[in-house]
């Protein structure tokens, strides 16, 4: 059975700047890993241009389904070009399941809760294959 990667990243303030998945997940399938994205099925919702839009976003039910999926992967992949909250926690939570865990993290002094929670952590993408190529088998 194939493993599968999930991709970490800040989605809110990004809603239009999430290229960095697509490097991700490519560089993650030629590692042999399937993907599991969350923005896949959320970035439905970030289309939203009535007022208030995110208000309506149910938050339990959209956070129960990121973490159903953390637990499904072997290992989480977080995208660190700014701090987020969504990701820290998706990096915790993957973390205390015994997940592998890496980070991108392009954060100057990221806080030691991020580095507590990574088994490696990249300053550039550039890095991620041979990580996973390791991880991968």
């Amino acid at each position: 059975m194939k493993k599968k990667a999930f991709v970490s990243g800040p989605i809110q303030g990004m809603e239009t700047k999430q290229d960095y998945r697509d490097t991700i997940r490519q560089i993650c399938m030629r590692c042999g890993f399937d993907v599991i994205d969350p923005w896949e099925r959320e970035k439905i919702l970030y289309r939203g241009t009535e007022p208030g839009w995110w208000d309506k976003v149910p938050a339990l039910d959209f956070i129960r389904r990121d973490l159903e999926d953390i637990e499904k992967c072997d290992v989480l992949v977080a995208y660190f070009p700014k701090l987020s909250a969504g990701t820290c926690m998706e990096l915790f939570y993957a973390k205390l399941k015994g997940k592998k865990t890496v980070c991108i993290c392009q954060i100057e002094n990221p806080s030691p809760w991020i580095i507590a929670h990574s088994d490696a952590v990249l300053k550039d993408v550039n890095e991620l294959e041979s990580v996973l190529s390791i991880l991968a088998h």
